[in-house]
């Protein structure tokens, strides 16, 4: 029963909280068993490694914008096989070299392609995009 009977057929003065502390303690077991598997990620991510303050990451940064020639680290590219073979100099020089790509929203998709094939031409494997914080998507 959920309630205790009364002695003398009077008022019921106390409730029985038995079965809710159980109710709630089960609820607690399935949420702690849970949690570990809602808090795994379903898909596999390549997460950098924390480096030391003395060390510091190398960047290749391209800058794409539309009726302008592709820029790599502030100097302008005439041709993919220029941008192939300056990514693979800057890779021999730095094996974890990460390559950033900033391209304004007007450069066209196969301008980018070309650029990501070229970087993978040169050994570059590691390829980021960046991005504008705050910018609502279609503005």
């Amino acid at each position: 029963m959920a309630y205790s009977e009364p002695q003398d057929g009077g008022i019921i003065s106390g409730i029985n909280v038995t079965p809710l502390v159980d109710i709630t303690l089960v609820l607690l077991i399935i949420f702690v068993v849970t949690a570990k598997m809602i808090v795994t990620p379903a898909v596999p991510l390549d997460l950098p490694k924390a480096t030391n303050a003395e060390e510091v990451q190398v960047v290749l940064s391209l800058v794409m914008s539309p009726g302008h020639p592709t820029f790599v680290d502030g100097e302008p590219v005439v041709s993919m096989v220029d941008l192939a073979q300056r990514s693979a100099a800057s890779l021999k020089q730095h094996p974890d070299l990460r390559a950033v790509i900033q391209a304004d929203g007007g450069v066209l998709h196969r301008d980018v392609i070309a650029v990501m094939d070229a970087l993978k031409t040169a050994g570059v494997d590691r390829i980021a995009f960046a991005t504008s914080g705050g910018a609502a998507a279609g503005n």
